[in-house]
């Protein structure tokens, strides 16, 4: 219950915000641009953190590194990076993508998944569609041609 209503008021946060973004193009971007770098910055200090914390393991830690290694510093711009790029409504475009989205909204299979057969068949009514197309045209530009002579 609580999720939802979170979700639900997170959600129409995501559309005003996006909604008033999407006049200004530059600045979405910035914005967007911005959200990926502060979260991708918070995984590489979370992992040095983690990696410093492992290898110094049993070593006394001096009072002049202490400020190298702020803990929460990863965590915070992870934190802070989420935040940014799920209001902007970038969060799951930019990590995985719209056509993977889309693929798996149709139940479709990824290519590594398909069988050679079905790969050729995909081709194949792909080349049907692109003759019919094609033989669209080309009956338009014949209507074209014939009101031109009129």
């Amino acid at each position: 219950m609580l999720y939802k209503k979170i979700y639900s008021i997170g959600d129409r946060l995501e559309d005003k915000i996006r909604g008033k973004l999407s006049h200004y193009p530059i600045a979405y971007g910035f914005v967007g641009g911005a959200g990926i770098i502060i979260f991708w910055r918070g995984v590489w200090h979370t992992v040095d953190y983690i990696m410093e914390s492992i290898s110094t393991f049993g070593d006394t830690i001096t009072s002049t590194s202490m400020p190298q290694l702020l803990w929460w510093d990863g965590p915070l711009s992870i934190f802070i990076g989420t935040i940014l790029l799920l209001a902007v409504g970038l969060f799951v475009s930019s990590f995985i993508g719209n056509e993977i989205i889309i693929s798996g909204l149709r139940k479709e299979k990824k290519i590594a998944e398909k069988t050679e057969k079905e790969i050729q068949n995909e081709a194949k009514e792909n080349d049907k569609i692109k003759r019919e197309i094609d033989d669209m045209d080309d009956r338009l530009k014949r209507i074209e041609e014939i009101l031109e002579n009129r």
